[in-house]
């Protein structure tokens, strides 16, 4: 029974988030992911490992909540816009697969072949961000921010292989 309700929620986690999501408005939504953005990269923005987003666009878009952000980096700081920018390259994906990768339960490479995670654009700057998060020492953030990606990761991982749709997509891919 618990697993059922586990994995209804993970099936309609978008859905259910959405519409509460989009009565945020955007500047609270963009202060949120900024101030998220610092704290997970806290060290690689003190050692500048930014400086090849300078004058360069990722859009980065939850597919299913119908959310997209455009992050950039200039002087020095990470920069969140909320309204359409010329992307250079673009990471897409459904919340749940995006939460996956957050946690380090799946590999963003792993998705992008299964076509759960669309990389379009500067595929050469797509990789160095990849790279980038792939580098993120989850041990260096707060020990709650710690706890509670793994477990939502956990929730969403044991929700996904329990999915009867999900089983039929990891079937379709190992044959």
């Amino acid at each position: 029974m618990i697993n059922k309700i586990r994995t209804q929620l993970v099936q309609n986690a978008a859905s259910i988030l959405r519409s509460p999501v989009h009565l945020l408005p955007r500047s609270v939504q963009k202060k949120a992911l900024l101030d998220g953005l610092k704290m997970v990269f806290q060290e690689a923005l003190e050692d500048g490992d930014f400086e090849f987003l300078d004058g360069k666009w990722l859009k980065v878009e939850i597919s299913d909540m119908q959310l997209c952000w455009y992050i950039s980096y200039e002087d020095d700081k990470l920069v969140v816009a909320d309204m359409p920018m010329q992307e250079d390259v673009s990471f897409s994906g459904n919340l749940n697969d995006l939460v996956l990768i957050a946690g380090r339960k799946e590999d963003p490479d792993t998705l992008f072949f299964q076509r759960r995670l669309s990389i379009e654009g500067d595929t050469e700057l797509g990789l160095e961000i990849k790279n980038l998060m792939d580098s993120v020492d989850l041990d260096l953030l707060p020990k709650p921010l710690q706890m509670l990606l793994n477990h939502l990761a956990d929730f969403v991982h044991k929700g996904v292989q329990s999915s009867p749709v999900q089983n039929e997509v990891a079937h379709a891919y190992s044959n």
